[in-house]
């Protein structure tokens, strides 16, 4: 075959073609399909995302109403007033600040113990590991109503007064399952070797943990610490069982929508849930930092 100086033979031409290109007669109607595809999927992903933020968003948008009645379920008007005064209720504030005292209280013990397991689970193999991760399973699988009752039978039974201790440890019970699995997932791909390394250059083995292991399993921690928190502020059932005459905040709600429901309610809710919003970026922004370094 002879060619002529210069040019390419026709099946480097083709080669040669800009990528982005469509060849000839080639079939694109794959791409508009996928394109659709995606668009489709997103538009539903957004729906699913709609529904699932919609109560927060009614939460927020209803600490600017200015109720006529004795009940925040209706836009009646714009104010700030609700902010300006957010503690207005003082009934409804002590049990806030009560719920508050009891999951700070339940979210250290649970860190401290759950955390301890979730590191012997990940590190070490022995004699009973595989039943201790069942039993970590079943105060999530059990129904909350069978966990009270047998809580409130227990408490009963050995004379305990019903109160604040009562509720910290029911709190606690529970919030130990989830901080132990929780940063089992996290410490499950962990390099145990950093830290044999680490002593073998001198440090001792609390300051190749605080320096090492912690501050890498520690995304894993504040997952389980604000995981924690949500369950133990709204929990209503486990907690209406073992409190006694000791208000927490879901139980003064419940019982002052009976006659009326401020806005206030609505306020100190949104205020705990933009402090776990920043506390979730925040640890976000410094696993990220920590990475790139």
């Amino acid at each position: 075959m002879v060619m002529s100086e210069g040019v390419a033979p026709p099946y480097l031409s083709r080669e040669l073609e800009a990528p982005g290109k469509p060849r000839r007669g080639s079939n694109t109607s794959g791409r508009a399909g996928s394109r659709w595809g995606q668009r489709i999927l997103t538009g539903f992903a957004c729906l699913v995302y709609l529904y699932l933020f919609l109560p927060l968003i009614n939460i927020i948008v209803f600490t600017f109403n200015d109720p006529i009645g004795r009940y925040n379920i209706s836009w009646d008007g714009f104010t700030i007033n609700n902010w300006l005064d957010p503690f207005k209720d003082k009934e409804l504030t002590d049990a806030f600040i009560r719920s508050l005292e009891v999951a700070f209280l339940a979210i250290t013990i649970a860190l401290i113990m759950g955390s301890l397991i979730a590191i012997a689970l990940a590190r070490y193999r022995f004699t009973g590991s595989r039943g201790i991760e069942i039993f970590l399973v079943l105060p999530l699988t059990t129904p909350e109503i069978v966990l009270g009752a047998s809580l409130y039978q227990l408490f009963l039974g050995r004379n305990i007064i019903f109160g604040f201790s009562t509720v910290v440890i029911a709190h606690v019970m529970f919030c130990v399952s989830f901080v132990a699995l929780t940063v089992k997932a996290r410490v499950r791909g962990f390099d145990w070797t950093l830290e044999d390394a680490a002593m073998d250059l001198g440090a001792s083995p609390w300051r190749s943990f605080r320096k090492i292991t912690f501050p890498l399993i520690l995304p894993g921690i504040v997952a389980a610490a604000l995981l924690s928190f949500a369950l133990s502020l709204d929990d209503y059932i486990v907690t209406d069982f073992t409190k006694g005459e000791f208000t927490t905040f879901p139980i003064q709600v419940n019982n002052a929508f009976r006659v009326s429901f401020p806005p206030q309610v609505n306020v100190l809710a949104t205020m705990v849930l933009i402090v776990s919003v920043l506390l979730l970026v925040l640890t976000s922004v410094r696993g990220e930092k920590g990475v790139t370094r």
